[in-house]
């Protein structure tokens, strides 16, 4: 079983930065890609940025040029720097995993961690 906990999220203003980091525990962390995804109140869950395993990388086109995924595979953690924070950026991000052997750019991520809170204001 593979266990995720996100971390970093919170309040903050138009044109802030925040970075949400990722633990990830109970498997090789390598061995997945990872995601971060967001749901805002009364929307869909959308994908906003994934990387995988080998290190390539994917964005939604609402957050290319501000987001920057990346992973430390020494440290199980993967990160999601936030810059240039938009109103519309407000949504509980979720960080998830699946096995490398699956389909980096389609099909469901296998587990999720719990989310945590952006808020930005305007």
């Amino acid at each position: 079983q593979v266990q995720l906990v996100e971390s970093g999220g919170g309040l903050v203003q138009t044109g802030d930065s925040l970075r949400l980091s990722c633990v990830v525990s109970g498997r090789t962390f390598s061995s997945y890609h990872m995601g971060w995804f967001r749901q805002a109140p009364g929307k869909q869950r959308e994908m906003v940025a994934a990387i995988s395993s080998g290190g390539g990388t994917n964005y939604a086109n609402s957050v290319k040029g501000r987001f920057t995924i990346s992973r430390d595979n020494a440290k199980n953690t993967v990160y999601l720097q936030m810059n240039s924070l938009k109103p519309e950026d407000t949504a509980v991000y979720y960080c998830a995993a699946k096995y490398y052997i699956l389909n980096f750019y389609s099909g469901p991520y296998e587990y999720w961690g719990q989310g945590t809170q952006v808020t930005v204001s305007s």
